[in-house]
């Protein structure tokens, strides 16, 4: 990468990757299961502006890409950022433009603090192909006594009139894998010094995977 704007900006949210989970203990001794999620610095990558796009927000960029998986149209979008050859994840906040907001300045860690309570979207595992126990809860029936009637989903018709399945009917099918947005979580610890950031509970998704987090 070449030489960028060292400014850094706040936003009103962050961008970091799920590492894993862990336990932390307050001042009153008492226990907290956190997610730690690992935040590595965003560059600002374009200015949106109502007169010129029609709302406003923030493009950022992160991870740097090789030559060889960039096309010429994000080469050129991301070069004055400081990505000579792309980046493997852009994203946007649709916010109002914060001060000093200019292509190549940094995202600071600093734009979530301990307190924060945050709306969180991640992606959820995928877990293949899943019956209607698995995916929807559904009850099943009688284990023993002879019953032929344990995992199936049952019956799913109608009588003569609509003579069809309606639209939204529960059945097996694609379980996971799918966006997924949890409100009021609470922001636990942020240590910018080692790039951390700590939500209490889980975090939808595997590790590795990246979330969002915006203040609500």
């Amino acid at each position: 990468m070449s030489e960028t704007n060292s400014q850094e900006i706040k936003l009103n949210g962050l961008f970091a990757f799920k590492v894993g989970m862990s336990t932390i203990y307050n001042d009153k001794g008492e226990a907290i299961p956190v997610t730690v999620l690992r935040y590595e610095p965003w560059t600002v990558s374009q200015v949106k502006t109502v007169k010129q796009d029609g709302y406003d927000s923030i493009q950022i960029a992160c991870s740097p890409k090789k030559a060889k998986n960039s096309n010429k149209a994000e080469k050129g979008h991301l070069a004055k950022a400081g990505f000579e050859a792309g980046a493997r994840f852009v994203k946007e906040f649709r916010q109002a433009l914060p001060e000093g907001a200019t292509v190549g300045s940094k995202v600071s860690i600093d734009s979530l603090a301990k307190g924060d309570v945050v709306k969180m979207t991640s992606k959820s595992k995928g877990k293949g192909f899943a019956g209607v126990l698995k995916r929807w809860n559904f009850a099943g029936g009688p284990a023993t006594h002879g019953s032929h009637f344990h995992r199936q989903p049952g019956s799913s018709g109608n009588r003569t009139w609509p003579g069809r399945v309606m639209p939204g009917k529960k059945f097996p099918g694609h379980l996971g894998d799918e966006t997924v947005t949890v409100k009021n979580i609470e922001i636990v610890d942020v240590i910018p010094g080692e790039n951390v950031v700590m939500v209490k509970g889980p975090v939808p998704g595997a590790r590795n995977t990246l979330v969002k987090l915006v203040k609500e």
